[in-house]
Parts: C-alpha cells; structure tokens; sequence
C-alpha cells in the first residue's frame, strides 16, 4: 500500500510559488516514499504570428548588411591584389 504523502506548509510554499505566474507550462512534482523531493517547472511562452515574423526580419537584416560589406570588401581586395 502507497504511504501518504507528508506535505508541510513550506512545501506547500514551494509548490505555490512555481505554480504562481506560469501562463502555460507545467509543474511536476516528484515523490519519493511519500515525502516530496523535487518540483520542476516547465514554461511554454507563446507568440502570435506577426511578432515572430517581426523579430525574423529583425534579425535578417544586420546578418544581410554584414554580407554585403564582406563581399564588397572581397571585391576590392581581389582589384588591388
């Protein structure tokens, strides 16, 4: 027969605080001879298309600059050389 699980109020207070702002995620509780021994937390964040799309655009254009003064760089070094 399973022991009951001790669960003390600062148990109680760890469980809380990771349950506690997590919008989507979740949080598993591990029990080892009824007496909690870990708590783990996982949180999902999720983004609407248009932003995501936003923040890829972001990102592109410094990688694109870069490559155009790479190239142009590479351009002169061969009319020199």
């Amino acid at each position: 027969m399973a022991k009951p699980i001790v669960l003390d109020q600062e148990w109680l207070d760890r469980i809380s605080a990771q349950v506690n702002g997590l919008e989507y995620g979740s949080v598993l509780i591990t029990v080892h001879d009824g007496r909690v021994v870990q708590i783990d937390r996982t949180e999902r964040r999720r983004f609407d298309a248009a932003s995501a799309k936003q923040q890829a655009g972001q990102t592109q254009q410094p990688q694109q600059q870069q490559s155009q003064q790479q190239n142009s760089s590479d351009k002169l070094k061969a009319v020199n050389g």
